[in-house]
């Protein structure tokens, strides 16, 4: 009860910047080691060659898909969960988390499933060319069945963040990529597995943090209790999870989609130009990954904050949140605009021209880079206040409402060029986009706190 009434505190009363940062840093430092285990798989099989560093490449946004599901059933829980948590509503509060996770898990069995079953076609669809399709066949085979271990951990980590449990959630997160980072080399080279053997290395990464979560569950440290007759399908509660998972799913099949049609542009200009397209949409990952992270302490905040009807404390979370998350972006979008030379080549010694396309796609990318953590404040902002209409559009904006006609016309246009600037362009565009939200935003919350 201790530990409970520490989280409700965090979460209502605490100074903002130091509520943030208990709930920010542990997930933050948690999702850019993830981060860097996801780009350890592609720097560790850079060394086997293009081919596959493609298959891997095109393997990444299928994974993402499956990931999806845990944010359907997740982020679509925690939302409802930090309200529920502010209005003192805990019976109600270990119905939906239970709900939420149990879903989760029967959805991602019966994804994956069909993956498998169909998963050649897939793979051509997702820029699979000749060369790469052995690989690709290889890695995903495995990296895809073992996703079910995501599935639980992307929905725990979400849930857990709700109830203020920052750095359970970290230490999952980082348990797992140390691991994984340790044992590519291993498994790849030592053991001489190729693709195939960066595949088991995170697939036992996974299965590690679902360890770190079971622990925490069985040591009773969560607000929730977890039963399956705690599941509750009743309208209010899944429309509740739904109205803001499906939206949160649609963002991830939208990354997932972008970085297809990226690596199915990319593939009519050669296997070099396919290969780069993975370690500039992994490193940018890094980046968008430390910022979702940071805002998972921002989450809960504000969802408390907006159910108490402490608007005063939203108001500061909000400018807070958006300052730090800009200063980070410019500093790791400059970054890796003016190294991006350099950080290509450390993933290939041989293939110069995957050098040239990839430098010149990561500094158009970082640059654009500047605008993802004022976008992302507001995206998650108006999914938290349940929102969904205007949090789904917003968060269509950058990826799919804008990113996808950019992707079909300026490769026509500029040829390969076109390629490398679809993303940033649509980047520029929904920033554009979120500033006049934000404002119409901030006037209905003074409204809000007038009546």
């Amino acid at each position: 009860m201790k530990e409970q009434n520490r989280k409700m505190e965090l979460l209502g009363n605490v100074p903002i910047p130091k509520a943030l940062l208990a709930l920010g840093m542990p997930t933050m430092a948690g999702m850019l080691i993830n981060a860097l285990y996801n780009l350890a798989d592609t720097y560790f099989v850079g060394g086997l060659g293009t081919e596959q560093m493609g298959a891997v490449t095109v393997a990444y946004p299928l994974g993402q898909i499956v990931v999806g599901l845990g944010l359907l059933f997740g982020n679509g829980a925690a939302a409802y969960l930090s309200r529920l948590l502010g209005r003192g509503d805990t019976e109600t509060a270990d119905k939906v988390a239970s709900t939420a996770l149990y879903s989760g898990i029967l959805s991602g069995a019966v994804v994956i499933l069909c993956i498998i079953i169909f998963l050649q076609p897939i793979l051509v669809r997702l820029g699979a060319i000749e060369s790469v399709m052995p690989y690709a066949t290889a890695y995903t085979r495995i990296y895809i069945v073992f996703c079910i271990f995501n599935v639980f951990n992307v929905t725990m980590n979400n849930i857990v963040s709700s109830e203020g449990a920052a750095r359970t959630a970290m230490c999952a997160l980082m348990a797992g990529a140390l691991l994984n980072v340790l044992l590519d080399p291993v498994f790849i080279y030592g053991l001489e597995l190729g693709v195939a053997g960066a595949a088991i290395a995170t697939a036992l990464s996974q299965i590690v943090s679902t360890l770190v979560y079971l622990g925490y569950l069985f040591r009773k440290k969560s607000v929730f209790t977890f039963r399956i007759k705690s599941c509750c399908f009743t309208g209010e509660i899944m429309t509740e999870i739904l109205k803001i998972g499906i939206p949160t799913l649609l963002f991830q099949i939208l990354t997932s989609l972008s970085a297809a049609m990226i690596n199915d542009a990319a593939k009519e200009y050669g296997g070099s130009a396919l290969a780069a397209m993975g370690p500039v949409t992994k490193i940018m990952s890094m980046g968008s990954l430390v910022v979702f992270g940071f805002l998972k302490g921002f989450q809960p905040i504000a969802g408390f904050s907006y159910g108490a009807k402490q608007y005063d404390r939203l108001r500061e979370a909000i400018r807070i949140s958006v300052i730090w998350s800009t200063v980070f972006c410019v500093f790791f979008g400059l970054t890796a605009a003016i190294f991006s030379e350099g950080i290509l080549m450390g993933f290939t010694k041989e293939d110069m021209e995957m050098v040239r396309i990839g430098q010149a796609a990561l500094r158009a990318n970082g640059l654009s880079f500047l605008f993802f953590g004022f976008h992302t404040v507001y995206s998650f902002l108006f999914l938290v206040m349940g929102k969904a209409k205007e949090g789904c559009f917003l968060g269509a904006c950058r990826q799919g409402i804008c990113f996808v006609p950019m992707i079909l016309l300026l490769p026509g246009i500029l040829g390969l060029r076109g390629v490398v600037y679809a993303q940033p362009t649509a980047d520029v565009i929904a920033a554009v986009v979120t500033v006049f939200m934000a404002v119409r935003l901030h006037r209905k919350l003074k409204c809000c706190q007038s009546e």
